[in-house]
């Protein structure tokens, strides 16, 4: 019997939290998957260590000041190694590559992602600011060019567990699952005083800093809820957020006779990631299992729109479409980076957003030039404004 060829992975952001999650899942299914690229923006020093250990065919180091370090540690190694903004959006083009994960942070991965789909690559989506950014541009692009872009997000992940051997079947709406994060029930005298390393703390899962402040003030959710329309074609009015604390039910389909299908497991993102890369196939796993004695009570609530306006804001954006979903992104990066510095506090965060969405120019139909430029422009406005916010 002919021995089957391993599934040849990109993986852009490897140093990062996904990243890192991505490369333990192939690394134990070294039979399954070869890794092909890895990028890293700054991590010259992990990055290293990866390329050691996997010997992709290359690698890129977006800082181009840090070439040198990773080519002359690897220079003994089979392993091409470029830098630069250009590199990380050409080296998607190599011929043997079968998927793409896209596990760069914030608007950085758009261009990337964009690229690789028109080299006519499947993509494994764990940058939900591409959709939210661009999503018609990216779904248009990905519809033309016969490419399927598998969802990440361990909700959209869900929903599209969900949705497998349904796909003809009309949706009613869905629900996004949210922990809450860790003011859940928190009021605005409280959420005015907190510090980052509060925030930094959530309850159920491990991730990168700039997530997990935007799960702390539903931001994530908020962008997942545009994320949403996109990958599954929904209105924003089919798209509802609901709190579960316990983060055990990932997200939920309703169908138009009322039936409702969710998808359920232990809160580790090494398995949407697994399914994302192996899809349609599920491959054993020595994760572990849960057990429903051990939760005894699953709870759910409706979210807070009062004290953490930024789902408010994000379903806004999303009702309003055009570059407001950019304008909402690009605003929410700055203000989240000046919160990580100390620079605002964290009811700012929503604040600097809303004064920017409401002082942009709206463009109803941008391409993807207008896009950046609204990006820049935004990203310049935001910090005029946190500028000359107290702390």
């Amino acid at each position: 019997m002919e021995e089957q060829k391993k599934k040849s992975i990109a993986l852009l952001g490897s140093t990062g939290s996904i990243g890192c999650q991505t490369l333990e899942v192939l690394r134990s299914h070294a039979g399954i998957f070869e890794v092909e690229v890895l990028t890293a923006q700054n991590n010259a020093n992990l990055l290293i260590q990866q390329a050691i250990e996997f010997l992709p065919n290359a690698v890129v180091i977006g800082n181009e000041k840090k070439y040198l370090e990773v080519k002359n540690a690897l220079k003994h190694y089979p392993v091409k190694v470029f830098a630069g903004k250009d590199s990380l959006s050409q080296i998607t083009s190599i011929q043997e590559i079968d998927i793409v994960l896209t596990a760069m942070v914030g608007i950085a991965g758009l261009e990337p992602t964009l690229a690789a789909i028109d080299a006519g690559k499947h993509i494994a989506l764990a940058n939900k600011e591409t959709l939210v950014v661009a999503g018609r541009i990216m779904m248009e692009l990905a519809h033309h060019k016969g490419i399927n872009i598998y969802p990440v997000d361990s909700e959209h992940s869900a929903v599209f567990q969900c949705l497998t051997g349904e796909f003809h079947n009309p949706i009613e709406k869905i629900f996004l699952t949210a922990s809450g994060g860790p003011f859940r029930g928190k009021d605005q005298h409280f959420l005015k005083q907190v510090k980052k390393e509060a925030a930094l703390n959530h309850p159920n899962w491990n991730m990168g800093c700039k997530i997990t402040i935007d799960s702390a003030t539903l931001m994530n959710k908020g962008l997942e809820v545009i994320e949403a329309k996109w990958l599954f074609n929904l209105r924003a009015d089919q798209i509802e957020v609901v709190v579960h604390p316990q983060s055990i039910i990932h997200s939920m389909v309703q169908f138009t006779d009322g039936s409702i299908k969710a998808q359920m497991g232990l809160p580790d993102m090494k398995l949407p990631i697994l399914y994302a890369l192996s899809y349609p196939n599920r491959l054993t796993t020595q994760f572990p299992r849960f057990n429903f004695a051990d939760f005894q009570t699953l709870s759910f609530e409706s979210p807070d729109f009062e004290n953490f306006p930024c789902l408010n804001l994000a379903y806004e954006a999303l009702r309003k479409e055009g570059n407001m979903p950019c304008i909402l992104n690009a605003a929410n990066e700055i203000a989240v980076a000046a919160y990580l510095t100390d620079k605002v506090g964290f009811s700012n965060i929503a604040e600097i957003v809303e004064q920017c969405m409401q002082r942009i120019s709206f463009i109803e139909n941008p391409n993807l030039d207008e896009l950046l430029q609204t990006d820049a422009e935004t990203r310049r406005l935001a910090h005029a404004i946190l500028n000359n916010k107290p702390n």
